[in-house]
């Protein structure tokens, strides 16, 4: 059995995961849906880390996926945890030392995106329902949270401190319609941070809402392959 923890992004909600924690346990495995207090101004990447770390406890086997913002967290676990693997899910992908602030700056993330919006013939201004929830289905949004849970200032600010990526299977997935990170982008920036291709599923920006069966498939096959290995 693995334990699969599942750690959301922005705001910190671990009810973004609440439709892929029963298709994992579904098929035997543990799935653990992360919540981090992504409203406190005091609570930064660290305070994030030690969170997971604590769900993380003693099991083995783990299989830690990192969804957008919580590609910053990622890599301070996988320093002091036993984790076998690491899944991006439509991430942002550091750099040692870098900040989530000026990671945008550095990928050219902003200018990627509007340059989609052009091409796709929406709004280049975001907003939540344009390039977050234009795929996710109503009745999904009607269980949901009525507002968001807003990320506090303190996590774009705190560098990622980490020396190198682990020497453990580090796979990239991506939605193929997301507009928040356009597939492109993607491809790019796991060239050039990781040294590898992106694998790609149909979705936008929030895979865990809008395609849980698909995302859940592809997590499992990445677990098949570590047990193969």
């Amino acid at each position: 059995m693995a334990s699969f923890i599942l750690v959301p992004g922005a705001g910190g909600m671990a009810w973004y995961w609440h439709r892929v924690v029963p298709l994992i346990r579904a098929v035997g495995h543990e799935a653990i849906a992360i919540d981090l207090p992504g409203d406190d101004r005091h609570a930064g990447l660290a305070a994030y880390a030690d969170i997971v770390i604590r769900a993380i406890a003693e099991r083995s086997g783990v299989v830690l996926i990192a969804q957008s913002l919580a590609g910053f967290t990622a890599p301070l676990v996988c320093a002091r945890a036993p984790v076998r693997t690491l899944v991006f899910v439509n991430a942002m992908i550091p750099k040692p030392g870098e900040t989530a602030g000026a990671w945008w700056g550095a990928t050219g993330a902003l200018e990627a995106r509007q340059k989609a919006a052009t091409r796709g013939g929406y709004a280049a201004d975001f907003d939540l329902a344009t390039y977050f929830l234009h795929d996710v289905p109503q009745d999904v949004l009607r269980t949901g949270p009525q507002q968001p849970r807003e990320e506090a200032d303190i996590v774009f600010g705190e560098p990622c401190r980490f020396d190198r990526w682990p020497q453990i299977p580090i796979r990239a997935l991506a939605g193929r319609n997301d507009r928040f990170f356009p597939i492109e982008f993607q491809r790019r920036v796991a060239r050039e941070r990781l040294g590898q291709e992106v694998d790609e599923i149909a979705g936008g920006h929030l895979l865990a809402l809008s395609n849980p069966e698909g995302l859940t498939e592809r997590l499992l096959e990445y677990e098949k392959g570590l047990v193969c290995n």
